[in-house]
């Protein structure tokens, strides 16, 4: 699988932007798309993820309410769509996709395939 993502910028604080990741090399079904994110200084956490089958979702507490994961089967990408941006949202956002038990899924370990990675910067 071939992850690539776009989509990422500068934004003020209470701004939106939508990322976007596309999948290639193999079908996702029964696969875990997630994105998680890095700051400089800091370690890669965990944001949100999906279920490629059945669209189940699984945010952190820092996003939930503000971020909203969806796929689109027909164009094989994942999108994050960011609301109400605040200066601490900004990291290096990573898509990453695999076959990941859901209790797994806020592990980046657990995933086999990454995109390259989509600077966001939000300031205040």
């Amino acid at each position: 699988v071939q992850l690539q993502a776009s989509g990422g910028g500068m934004v003020q604080a209470g701004g939106s932007l939508r990322l976007s990741c596309a999948a290639s090399g193999r079908t996702l079904s029964g696969y875990t798309m997630a994105w998680f994110r890095q700051a400089p200084g800091k370690e890669r956490e965990f944001a949100a993820a999906t279920n490629w089958g059945s669209g189940s979702t699984d945010y952190a507490d820092s996003v939930k309410g503000r971020f909203t994961i969806s796929r689109d089967s027909a164009k094989n990408t994942v999108a994050l769509q960011m609301n109400s941006l605040k200066p601490e949202d900004t990291a290096v956002y990573y898509c990453a996709a695999g076959q990941v038990p859901v209790v797994l899924w806020r592990w980046s370990s657990r995933y086999d395939y990454w995109g390259q990675g989509t600077q966001v910067t939000v300031s205040s």
